[in-house]
């Protein structure tokens, strides 16, 4: 009998936003704790952090116990995975060569027989063209070297001050779960695999589409939900 897998997507550690789950960075260590020793993979499917930039010699203090259960899962014998998400994709080196936990855009797995492939999710809607535009911008060498100019400390003021408003006007945004569904289709298709993972837009479920099943885990501010894989099934675990 196989351990099982486990899938964690959108905690946005660092924020507190009002009526978010009461010190859910805590609640959070302690499952992943949990899983020490007694699971084959943990996949954390993108937005972990609020904001992340890593600096050389800069590392947010704030979240040094998650940091802690994340190497510790790795030496136990999980296999630990990283996406990069809309709110955290400036990753180095930090987890790969301190952590051991590698980070990926996107990630294929063979976990339990099945064809399992993970991408955080932005991006995805047709209608997400600025937001593709932007990225292009944030993520471009020379913008990402001047914010690294910045003292840690206001540019983690800048980026929080930044997510604050971008979140107000995304709740704000319509979610268009179909295009989500027929992206998540047809990676299946061009991928051959059994399941789509992804998140981004925090809705928690399980959907089973022509070629396939499309999964997120939801998200970790309001709720605590996470995806669970044993024997090659899926399913939704609420905390």
């Amino acid at each position: 009998m196989s351990l099982p897998a486990y899938f964690i997507c959108d905690a946005h550690l660092g924020i507190d936003p009002p009526g978010c789950v009461p010190d859910r960075e805590a609640k959070l260590v302690r499952l992943l704790e949990s899983w020490k020793g007694a699971a084959s993979h943990v996949v954390i499917v993108g937005d972990l952090f609020e904001f992340w930039y890593e600096y050389s010699f800069y590392v947010a203090s704030e979240h040094m116990e998650l940091m802690r259960v994340l190497a510790e899962l790795v030496k136990s014998g999980v296999a630990v995975h990283l996406l990069q998400g809309n709110h955290d994709f400036a990753y180095g080196d930090f987890f790969p060569k301190k952590l051991g936990v590698p980070v990926h855009k996107e990630l294929m797995l063979e976990i339990q027989g099945k064809r399992v492939y993970f991408r955080h999710g932005d991006g995805v809607p047709k209608s997400d063209r600025g937001y593709r535009f932007l990225r292009k911008v944030l993520d471009f060498p020379l913008n990402r070297w001047l914010f690294s100019q910045i003292h840690p400390d206001t540019g983690m003021k800048i980026a929080r001050f930044v997510g604050r408003n971008s979140r107000k006007y995304g709740e704000n945004c319509q979610i268009k779960l179909e295009e989500y569904l027929d992206w998540g289709d047809s990676v299946l298709v061009r991928e051959k695999c059994d399941y789509c993972i992804h998140g981004h837009h925090h809705i928690a479920g399980i959907w089973s589409t022509e070629h396939g099943t499309v999964a997120s885990p939801g998200e970790w501010i309001k709720k605590s939900t996470f995806l669970a894989m044993e024997e090659g099934g899926l399913k939704l675990v609420s905390l």
